[in-house]
């Protein structure tokens, strides 16, 4: 059957069903990453982020106390004390005295060790090393145990990240730089967008085809020369090197090219009505750009806006280059690719900077993204 529209109802449901799988591929690794930064260190490398709402299991190793916690009881020297020494609320499945063995008795049973000596440890993780002799030597008998854990979710993770990492400082660095990288180059493209698409002044042809070459130049290539300019010319100036007006200026110049590019697409497929409406009531070419072009041209700056702040955000390169090293200066990428080198082991402390780095994305792009589907004119025309 084919609707009003001229899709059939099976093309129609086959786009939705393709949209919904796209979603969730793109929406369970970021589900995954916040799972597992709320969920306690010992569970992350017991089991993965799936299984966070059941309890988690691990084999693990302990030692009993020496001969010197030992105790006559009923004629027999006794050890006694709880395997889980740091309150931790776990339970014990299964207990052995051989890593070739770790679950060799069930909890609760007394394990025959030989020479007259017996183990029974309880799910609580409570035991009771028992002998008729007296026990001698300083280091306790050596046990093996399988335990379970309740699911444990907590925000230490985000309090050691923020505060004790320098995580915090990090993203505060990054808004700095991201912020002014992404209104600065709107504001000019704008400006020139308008120029290219509505002003005539010669020589107009020939920029717009060097601002389209300029989009296929590599930003590697560029990325070196562009710093010894900025490095020349602040030298002349007295200007530092290493400063946040070197990032601000260099991510202005390699987005401006897609900016100009994209804003003057736009603009240049505004009404000619409106403009000559306007200029008739006499209006100026800037009261045009500010009350006619720029309301109507929303969408497309709010789109910009998306594609600079992502690119910008998770920028390493750029950053390393204009940028220094130190504490007050070093960006949240750049934070976070330090503590793979230093805290690689630590998933607890790497998932949580990982989340706290694209929270910030997620929020502007779910705040701006209602306007890639507002009407180009929405609002602007009456009807009759």
């Amino acid at each position: 059957m084919t609707a009003k529209s001229g899709k059939s109802f099976a093309g129609r449901f086959g786009v939705h069903i393709a949209v919904l799988v796209f979603v969730v591929i793109w929406t369970i690794p970021t589900l995954g990453i916040l799972v597992s930064s709320l969920r306690d260190k010992d569970q992350i490398i017991a089991s993965g982020w799936w299984n966070s709402f059941a309890s988690s299991s691990q084999t693990e190793a302990g030692r009993l106390p020496a001969a010197s916690a030992q105790a006559q009881k009923d004629g027999k020297y006794v050890i006694e004390g709880n395997i889980f020494g740091d309150g931790a609320k776990r339970n014990v499945n299964a207990f052995g005295v051989k890593s070739s063995a770790p679950t060799q008795y069930p909890a609760g049973t007394a394990a025959d060790l030989g020479d007259g000596v017996t183990l029974q440890m309880n799910a609580d993780g409570s035991f009771a090393l028992s002998s008729s002799k007296a026990f001698e030597g300083d280091r306790g008998q050596r046990v093996y145990y399988a335990s379970s854990a309740p699911p444990k979710f907590t925000t230490e993770n985000y309090k050691t990240v923020l505060f004790s990492e320098g995580i915090g400082r990090s993203f505060m660095n990054s808004l700095t730089v991201t912020i002014p990288s992404t209104v600065i180059p709107i504001l000019i493209a704008a400006f020139a967008a308008y120029a290219l698409a509505w002003m005539r002044f010669p020589g107009r042809a020939l920029l717009i085809a060097v601002i389209i070459g300029l989009l296929v130049v590599p930003l590697q290539m560029s990325l070196i020369p562009l710093l010894k300019l900025y490095n020349g010319v602040g030298s002349f100036f007295g200007v530092p090197s290493k400063t946040y007006l070197g990032i601000w200026l260099a991510h202005t110049g390699f987005g401006l090219p897609f900016a100009i590019y994209l804003l003057r697409s736009y603009i240049a497929g505004l009404p000619r009505e409106i403009m000559e409406s306007a200029r008739i009531d006499g209006a100026s070419d800037f009261e045009i750009f500010v009350r006619i072009v720029l309301p109507l041209s929303f969408p497309v700056l709010a789109s910009f806006a998306i594609f600079q702040f992502l690119w910008v955000w998770n920028d390493l390169l750029v950053a390393m280059v204009f940028l220094g090293t130190e504490a007050d200066q070093i960006v949240l990428t750049a934070k976070l690719n330090a503590l793979l080198g230093s805290r690689g082991g630590d998933w607890e402390i790497l998932t949580t900077s990982a989340f706290v780095t694209i929270i910030v994305p997620l929020i502007v792009f779910f705040s701006l993204q209602r306007y890639f589907v507002r009407g180009l004119l929405a609002g602007s025309v009456k009807g009759g």
